[in-house]
């Protein structure tokens, strides 16, 4: 199909110092959880973006010496040639297929504690580390700041030699040339701080090290952060984060703009929409001459040109939605923008790298597995045989290994219960701030709409003998899970309530619409996003509500999506009352009791209805029954019979749409073996 003219401009080549970006489509660097520990990995993870059609593709941060040292986290550095070499190969790749490779440069003072390198962090003038940690940092004297001029400047040299064409000074994110603009931060008293101009030197030695350091071929980019939604305590778009975009305006080839810190920059969709990010960059251009890119999760071409035609921006910065489509470029150039599969701001990706791993995504199941497995985001083998396939399920497990295997040109027929397919995503996506992870289910229905290879039977309960019956080779029941009723949890081995109680429910009674009498308590041991989004929508309905965990905070594990702050704040100024550190141990229809986790002291909550939030049960009687007769399969010539997401291993969306996916790939396949992929090892 030919291009949408209206995106031509999208497709305009933008000069950014010496060198030239192909499009304005431009990876911005994000973590990938990969690092130098696992070049090939990352390598091949930045080559699909770049195959994608990304102009401009970069690395994650990259430590420029091991006082900046963020383990357990993985992350790239450029200490020593070795480091060099390794950078070398993911340069190399980007340039296989016409990208500008760029490298972002890092130091990140108070915010790394140095656990693997062991030497003393080091900050603008001496404060707790910003992590939990029982070690301070040291106060940079005059010969530190010499030295970290130094170690920019060596670490910039390598990256030239590696093959970068973009270098990064990083003051984004609260790292350390961040740090020293911060008041709060910089409370020296000597030439670097006390009035902005102070405050910003070290940026500008960092910017004039640095161009001294990649010569006359090599861009060199500023990344900063210009507003930390903190008001006067923080740097502000409207006072200082202007002031010092004023100061360095022509300084850079490029200036890379966001805002701090990365909690903010990666708002998940429940808190931001898409260019969320407008109201605080869009005066950069007004104050420089140089290139402008920003990032806002954007994933609609229409508002990429719109940023670019109202001069908000000249490049259109993306970290999460490369990660859900690398080929999101190529796509709009080539008139087939329906087909992007648009990021759904869950922030899977960077609760990955928050835990240490490379970073998955929920819509992208490809994502970490380029090189390991070596799948391609847009390409599947072709089928090995002609063996029709039935899968009964449609949630995001069934709808992804329809889609897939029908791309690999399989007959498949693909059967649901209900009226509308989507599974469990069609009561989620309703929740508070979920809207946007109907894009799971919306998308893949619109590639099963290409494949008319693929029959799809809403409102078709099956029973065994119906599977038996329906003349198909292969069988894979993806009929998901629910909810318990009775208590059992992580906290809980034992039912702790009759699941019978017309005053208990589940999470699928609140989705569909139950009203429950008030005070309701939701008690929550799963510690996502359902327990917080329940108490939401019942605060909403007017009730009162309080959500109790046996967790240390409410939605714990939303600390790993970059959510937590502002989900305890949301629940918070709803009024929702948040009970810490209580298991259940029973409940009356006048009160839940409650025990401290810790001391057992017993507590009473008063409450007229219970919403149970602690585990779900695998829908998996059909399977058990298909399996538990292996005679009466073979007899209706079928040769293979698996479960697959939910059904199997009841998960968060990413895990069901992996499932799929892997199960779609490898069907028909040559068994993989115990070790199913590749691992990268250190040879000795």
């Amino acid at each position: 199909m030919a291009r949408n003219p209206r995106y031509d401009i999208l497709f305009e080549p933008v000069k950014i110092g010496p060198v030239t970006a192909r499009n304005r489509f431009y990876q911005v660097p994000h973590c990938t959880g990969m690092g130098v520990q696992m070049p090939k990995t990352l390598a091949a993870m930045r080559a699909v973006k770049a195959e994608g059609g990304w102009g401009v593709v970069n690395t994650e941060y990259c430590s420029i010496h091991p006082t900046s040292d963020d383990a357990p986290y993985k992350f790239c550095s450029l200490w020593d040639d070795d480091d060099r070499r390794v950078m070398a190969t993911i340069a190399d790749a980007i340039h296989e297929h016409g990208a500008l490779a760029g490298c972002q440069l890092w130091h990140g003072g108070e915010f790394a504690v140095n656990r693997a390198s062991r030497l003393p962090p080091i900050s603008v003038d001496g404060a707790p580390a910003h992590y939990l940690w029982p070690l301070q940092t040291r106060a940079m004297d005059r010969q530190d700041i010499r030295e970290l001029r130094r170690w920019q400047g060596d670490a910039a040299k390598r990256a030239v030699q590696a093959g970068f064409n973009i270098v990064y000074v990083y003051a984004g994110h609260a790292y350390l040339p961040f740090q020293f603009i911060a008041r709060r931060f910089n409370h020296r008293g000597d030439e670097y701080g006390g009035k902005l101009e102070n405050r910003v030197r070290m940026l500008r030695e960092m910017i004039e090290t640095t161009r001294d350091a990649i010569g006359p071929n090599v861009a060199l980019a500023i990344r900063f952060a210009v507003d930390e939604l903190m008001g006067d305590h923080g740097v502000a778009a409207g006072a200082e984060g202007r002031e010092v975009v004023e100061m360095l305006a022509e300084l850079p080839d490029l200036w890379d703009v966001n805002i701090s810190q990365v909690t903010n920059d990666s708002m998940s969709a429940r808190f931001a929409e898409e260019g969320f990010q407008e109201p605080y960059v869009s005066f950069v251009k007004k104050v420089t001459t140089k290139p402008v890119v920003g990032v806002g999760r954007f994933t609609s071409p229409d508002t990429m040109v719109s940023q670019i035609k109202r001069g908000v921006l000249d490049l259109i910065g993306a970290a999460r939605p490369s990660i859900a489509d690398p080929f999101l470029p190529k796509k709009v150039e080539e008139g087939r923008e329906d087909e992007i599969r648009e990021c759904i701001g869950c922030n899977i990706c960077r609760s990955c790298n928050n835990e240490g791993v490379p970073i998955r995504c929920t819509q992208n199941p490809t994502m970490g597995e380029e090189w390991r497995r070596g799948w391609h985001p847009e390409r599947v083998a072709p089928k090995r045989s002609d063996k029709r396939v039935l899968i009964v399920g449609a949630g995001p497990a069934g709808l992804e290994c329809a889609v897939t295997l029908g791309k690999r040109g399989y007959a498949v027929a693909l059967a649901d219960a209900a009226d509308e397919l989507g599974g469990r995503i069609n009561a989620e996506c309703r929740l508070p701030g979920l809207g946007s992870y109907g894009r799971v289910r919306d998308w893949r229905l619109g590639q099963l709409a290409k494949l008319p290879q693929v029959e799809l039977y809403p409102a078709s309960r099956l029973a065994a003998a119906d599977v038996r019956e329906f003349g198909a080779d292969h069988v894979v029941i993806a009929t998901g899970s629910r909810w318990r009723r009775d208590g059992v949890g992580m906290a809980s081995h034992d039912a702790m309530v009759n699941a019978d109680t017309a005053e208990v429910f589940a999470p699928e009674d609140i989705m569909a619409g139950a009203v429950p009498a008030g005070p309701v308590v939701v008690y929550d041991e799963d510690q996502y996003y359902m327990g917080g989004c329940l108490a939401m929508k019942l605060v909403q309905l007017g009730l009162e509500v309080a959500l109790v965990t046996p967790g240390g905070e409410a939605s714990s594990y939303c600390r790993m999506t970059d959510e937590h702050d502002k989900v305890q704040k949301r629940l918070l100024d709803l009024g929702v009352e948040i009970v810490v550190n209580r298991q259940l141990a029973g409940f009356d229809g006048e009160a839940a009791h409650l025990e401290c986790v810790y001391t057992g002291r017993a507590y009473r909550q008063k409450a007229k209805s219970l919403v149970l939030v602690t585990m779900r049960r695998p829908e998996s009687a059909l399977y058990e029954e298909l399996a538990g007769d292996p005679a009466a399969l073979t007899a209706a010539g079928i040769g293979g019979l698996a479960r697959i997401g939910d059904c199997l291993a009841p998960g968060a969306l990413v895990h069901a749409v992996h499932a799929g996916h892997l199960h779609a790939r490898e069907f028909d396949e040559p068994a993989p073996g115990d070790v199913p992929y590749k691992r990268e090892r250190a040879i000795i």
